[in-house]
């Protein structure tokens, strides 16, 4: 992040996507929610394209960091089966607990990207930082065919979250995720 205003500024934003849509999404908004002087946002992100991508660098920063915590924790023996399975599963549940405010402020965002090429080309290029690993990763583990298999994956997951956050679907417990992406990746690995 640029600094620390833009910091505040960047997770104001990603607050009141979370919590109040992309219509909740203003400038003032934004200068009310991080404790600042009227215009400040303005000053900083001229625009509402600006300050969309503000947000997503910073949520970008953010969900690096979650990740990189969760992967070093679990990098010996990602190439077996239950490791895997127990990296999507803490991934999965980080997501859906502890960073939800996150996880719904991206879906704000995933949305918006469908109605702004401008954001959808800086979205997709984020994508591709969590995407590319989970190639590697996969390759790792055996995968005769690791790219459509990450993408397999990928696909599960988001399908999990937006089903429990946004969906009608029960909130899975550790155990339902754990169990759902561990005969995924035995369909794919075996």
């Amino acid at each position: 992040m640029k600094s620390q205003r833009a910091e505040s500024v960047a997770e104001a934003a990603i607050t009141l996507l979370a919590e109040r849509g992309m219509r909740g999404l203003t400038h003032r908004a934004v200068d009310e929610a991080a404790g600042l002087p009227p215009g400040s946002t303005s000053n900083l992100a001229r625009t509402r394209s600006a300050l969309l991508e503000l947000a997503l660098e910073r949520l970008t920063e953010l969900e690096v960091a979650a990740f990189g915590e969760i992967f070093a924790a679990a990098s010996d023996g990602l190439g077996a089966l239950d490791a895997l399975a127990e990296v999507a599963t803490r991934v999965l549940w980080r997501q859906l607990t502890v960073d939800r405010r996150r996880t719904v402020a991206r879906y704000e965002l995933a949305l918006e990207a469908t109605r702004r090429p401008e954001l959808r080309k800086v979205y997709d290029e984020v994508g591709s930082r969590f995407r590319d690993p989970v190639v590697v990763i996969l390759t790792a583990a055996g995968s005769p065919d690791p790219v459509r298999h990450s993408r397999q994956l990928v696909a599960y997951c988001e399908g999990v979250m937006f089903d429990a956050i946004i969906g009608a679907g029960a909130e899975p417990t550790p155990d339902d995720l754990r169990l759902g992406v561990r005969e995924l990746l035995k369909g794919m690995l075996t």
